[in-house]
């Protein structure tokens, strides 16, 4: 079987060599994954110094979350063609640059610039790493182990986000949440060079320009409109126009890709049941993730008065959750098969998710913390696994366009939670917000942008104006917060019906025989890849955790 390493095949790297490859790979991962939610903490801050509006406020942040949910599939396949590991190291030394950027900005336009900046770095980190993994271990076992730690460390990171932001802002200003990204680009960056063996298509074919272009306003456009339409209807002419212009743009797109013969991404892929299973599985799970993340630290905040380190600690049995929901996946997977242990996580995330349906004001803490657990080892769980699934759905040397899709539904999935369930959110707050008599214009269209507005407001006024607004404005919140949670737990049940019913016809979502879609269509050395996989993986074949 082909390695795809252009420097040294991975069958003669050392073992300590090879695990401690690892390490440096979840170090990035991880990166990446907390600082899509590290800033939730710090969002009553930013609103105190930038002042900015509640739109402003949704776009910081989900703009690094829309860039790079834009790229991951272009910068999949860029991976493919000039190297795995120089990409890897080329969007580090990027996202350093674009942390310093965001750390110091002066205005709300400037951070969203910057955060836009960082989802373009972290476009080209995310795909590399996955697609380095099938490097570093040919043998299935140890991939199915490698897969889980870094899995492990892709969730925790989400969830480690928020703590990690609490713990800095209890003692420094907001920006230090992305100054903390310097020392440890700077030892991945190190360790990287050194640990990382260079991998990639051996024929990549041509860069298709078009392509990039089509993918990247497909995937923006379509998520924008979304965020838009959730948030104010349709109030504004573009916001339709926008929709539209992506779903042509992401039709225009597959069609493409269909009559390439070196596509960007290979759409056929989607014909495997368990590749579509994982894409929409991760997708969902990690809109529910960061959409309990978004308005759960707002509500721990501004609702119930934690200090920013207090409720990064609220939030901790998610981080735990995640660690050990990536973990056990492959002992899971091998004993109740890939079906009913990834629609098995959706339905737990759903259940965790739906119990925040009854917090209110001053609920007692175990009902958050049950909440927090259940929707991080269940993360933790379909995130890892569907990892795997769609590494062993994908030739060995498309790996980083594969990979690139799993992080794509990561992206978009923390992009689409913010923005839909932070809309619902808001759009429910804004309209069951009321005011008491003689409350003065300015304060009551601050209160009424966002509950940290209203927060701030409330200061300002006479204690027997502000204290009933800013009553009105919590019960407002967390009655947005209800829905939103039920809405979402909603979404999760749907999606472990639709992962039971896809894979329904294969013990445990074992692979589709391979001339069903990958012989036909990238040619017979990659035939000879899929024959040698599916003999390493054995009878077990349905997942390489499974293996």
């Amino acid at each position: 079987m082909s390695t795809n390493l252009t420097t040294g095949a991975t069958g003669t790297a050392g073992t300590r060599q090879r695990w401690a490859g690892l390490a440096v790979l979840v170090l990035s991962v991880t990166l990446v994954a907390v600082d899509a939610t590290v800033l939730s903490l710090a969002i009553p801050s930013i609103s105190e110094t930038l002042s900015p509006s509640g739109t402003q406020l949704l776009w910081i942040g989900d703009s690094y979350s829309f860039v790079l949910a834009g790229l991951l599939v272009s910068m999949g396949a860029l991976s493919d063609r000039i190297g795995r590991k120089k990409l890897l190291l080329l969007g580090s030394s990027a996202f350093g640059l674009a942390s310093l950027l965001a750390a110091y900005s002066p205005s709300p336009g400037w951070l969203i610039l910057a955060r836009a900046l960082l989802g373009v770095a972290g476009a080209t980190i995310m795909p590399s790493t996955l697609s380095l993994i099938r490097s570093l271990f040919p043998d299935a076992r140890e991939r199915a182990t490698a897969i889980g730690i870094w899995g492990a460390g892709a969730t925790a990171g989400a969830a480690l986000g928020p703590l990690v932001g609490g713990m800095l802002l209890e003692h420094f200003w907001w920006g230090s949440v992305f100054l903390l990204n310097l020392p440890v680009l700077l030892l991945l960056l190190v360790l990287g060079a050194w640990l990382l063996p260079e991998s990639k298509d051996p024929r990549p074919g041509s860069w298709d320009l078009v392509s990039v272009l089509l993918s990247m306003t497909g995937v923006i456009g379509v998520v924008y409109a979304i965020k838009e339409l959730a948030a104010d209807g349709l109030t504004h002419w573009y916001v339709p126009a926008a929709l539209v212009v992506g779903a042509l743009a992401l039709t225009a797109f597959v069609r493409r890709q269909l009559r390439l013969a070196s596509p960007l991404l290979d759409v056929r892929l989607f014909r495997d049941p368990r590749f579509t299973a994982a894409v929409l599985g991760s997708l969902t799970a990690l809109i529910g993730l960061s959409g309990v993340i978004f308005f759960m630290s707002q509500y721990l905040q501004l609702v119930r008065g934690y200090s920013p380190l207090a409720a990064g600690i609220a939030e901790l049995p998610a981080f735990a959750g995640a660690v050990i929901g990536g973990l056990l996946t492959a002992w899971l997977a091998r004993r109740t098969g890939a079906r009913a242990t990834l629609a098995g996580g959706l339905l737990v995330m759903g259940a965790g998710i739906a119990l925040l349906g009854w917090v209110h004001q001053d609920s007692a803490y175990l009902l958050l913390g049950i909440s927090f657990l259940a929707v991080g080892t269940a993360e933790g769980v379909v995130y890892t696994l569907a990892a795997d699934l769609v590494l062993g759905a994908a030739p060995a040397d498309k790996a980083g366009a594969a990979s690139a899709v799993s992080e794509t539904a990561y992206e978009l999935g923390t992009a689409l939670g913010i923005a839909l369930i932070g809309s619902v959110v808001t759009a429910i707050y804004v309209g069951s917000l009321t005011f008491p008599a003689g409350t003065p214009a300015a304060a009551a269209k601050r209160a009424g942008e966002s509950v940290g507005g209203a927060v701030e407001a409330a200061a300002t006024l006479p204690g027997e104006l502000g204290r009933p607004m800013l009553a009105q404005a919590e019960h407002a919140f967390v009655h947005g917060m209800n829905v939103a949670a039920v809405l979402a737990a909603g979404l999760l049940l749907v999606s472990a019906g639709a992962a039971w019913y896809l894979l329904r016809n294969r013990a445990g979502g074992a692979p589709a025989a391979h001339g069903e879609h990958h012989g036909e269509h990238h040619g017979e050395h990659h035939g000879e890849d899929r024959d040698e996989e599916r003999a390493e993986a054995g009878p077990a074949r349905h997942s390489k955790l499974a293996a």
